[in-house]
């Protein structure tokens, strides 16, 4: 499955499901097989794109294997970097 999670942005051709809020895409990943997630970082507001991030990577050192590829969309620098290395993070537990 491919999640779009973005609360403005409309959901482009090739993803699965829209998720515009952190707890959505939260209940998605847990629930289903996740293979790829693009994030944006403000999702109005409630949770952020990093508090999806940071729930994978808190999983993954709880012992969760999403081993999932991902891309961020958001035009926040801040919230791309910090996305961005909760993932790294994450991926490090699944790549070994």
């Amino acid at each position: 499955m491919k999640i779009w999670l973005d609360d403005i942005r409309p959901m482009p051709e090739g993803f699965d499901i829209w998720c515009k809020t952190a707890e959505h895409a939260i209940s998605m990943i847990a629930m289903a097989k996740v293979d790829y997630i693009s994030f944006d970082h403000d999702l109005g507001d409630g949770k952020t794109g990093y508090d999806v991030a940071k729930w994978i990577e808190e999983r993954t050192f709880d012992g969760w294997n999403f081993s999932m590829k991902w891309d961020i969309h958001s035009s926040n620098p801040v919230g791309r970097r910090n996305i961005n290395q909760a993932m790294i993070n994450a991926w490090k537990f699944w790549s070994n």
